[in-house]
This record gives structure tokens, sequence and C-alpha cells, in this order.
């Protein structure tokens, strides 16, 4: 359990990480007696790092509910995947380009193991990885930090594009089409490569949503 001395940025990150998780979901009420409980934490800490996350986007109050985890609306949406493509894609360019063996030889690695990953969730959380180290091996800091906004944004779409029959294999396909390009340091096919990954996701989760 932590202290009310823990710091508020820990807090932050831990509270956007279970929202990440889908411990809560989009629309969720996030009550500050509740996550101050969880967290083991005074209400000021909680307060705090609500604010910071209302900032951010991730947060929203609302009328009779108070902080809720923000929902994207259908034109958001469009625009979070248009922003996603050109980044992961020049993430993946910059990584042909500057990308270690190491670096290089880790990516292969992951996507073998989560090639053995069946659980919808478990595949959206080794995708999430899988991204995070493709953006590292980019070499490239504000890249990385641009990116910032657009996986917390990530973070609020409900369910995850792993639980469409089909989607885990052509995942698995797309994410080695990617690391095969870095690793031949071409980086046009490296980016090629992930903008196709990127708008297939896309095309999954629009397909999942006109089916709600």
């Amino acid at each position: 359990m932590t202290t009310d001395e823990e710091p508020g940025e820990d807090l932050h990150e831990r509270i956007l990480a279970a929202i990440d998780r889908g411990e809560f979901p989009p629309g969720a009420r996030l009550l500050e007696a509740d996550l101050a409980t969880r967290f083991g934490v005074s209400r000021t800490p909680v307060r705090e790092a609500l604010r910071r996350l209302e900032s951010q986007g991730v947060v929203t109050h609302e009328a009779r509910k108070g902080a809720v985890v923000a929902t994207l609306d259908y034109d958001q949406l469009g625009e979070l995947y248009a922003v996603r493509e050109v980044m992961e894609g020049l993430a993946a360019r910059l990584a042909a380009r500057s990308a270690s063996a190491a670096e290089v030889a880790l990516l292969f690695e992951m996507i073998e193991a989560d090639e053995a990953l069946t659980e919808p969730r478990a595949l959206a959380q080794a995708n999430k990885r899988f991204h995070r180290q493709l953006q590292r091996a980019s070499h490239n800091r504000y890249l990385i930090e641009t990116l910032g906004p657009v996986r917390r944004s990530l973070s609020l779409l409900g369910g995850t594009t792993f639980a469409a029959p089909g989607r885990a294999e052509s995942s698995a396909r797309e994410h080695r089409a990617i690391v095969e390009a870095v690793a031949a340091r071409d980086e046009a096919a490296a980016e090629a490569a992930a903008r196709a990954h990127i708008a297939s996701a896309y095309a999954v989760r629009l397909r999942l949503e006109a089916a709600r």
C-alpha cells in the first residue's frame, strides 16, 4: 500500500495505467473517495491527479456524475487514427535508420512471444508494449514525447480490436512486416508497413463501433 506522501506524479501514472488496462472504461465515474481507498492515499493527491488527467483530456466532468473517464466521439476516433498513422509510420522509418542490432532482435523476440497469446486483453497490452519499443528504437525524443497524448487518447477507446475474429493473426503479420523492414534498414518499407498496420487497426475499430 502506498502512503499519503506518495508523489502526485506517480498517482497520476497509476490511475492512467488503470484506465489503460480497462479497469476504468470510458464513461466510468472516478470518485475521489474510492480512488483514495484503492491507492492508499488521501483525497488531496487524488484531486490533483484528476485535475492533471482532465487537463490532458483523459478525464472530464459531467453534471450529476462528477469526474468520469472521457469518451471519444466518432470524429475524434478518425482524427486520432489519422495522426497515429503518420506518427507510427515515422517512428518505424526512424527505427529502420537508427535501431541497434539489439533493439531489432528485441522486436523480433516480442512479436514471437506475442504470437503465442490468445486472450484479447493480453494481446492488446502486448501490442502497446511492441509500439512503445518501436518508438524507442526511433531514437527521436521529440517524436516519443509527441506520441504521449496519442497513447493517452488510445486508452479512451472502449474494448480492443483484438476481440475481432482474425485480428490477432493479421496484426501479428503486420508487426512482423514492420520489423523485417526495420531489420533490412528499408526506411520506406518500414514506414509503409507501419502505416498499413494502423490503417488496418482503424478499419477493424470502425467495424466494432458500427456493430455496437
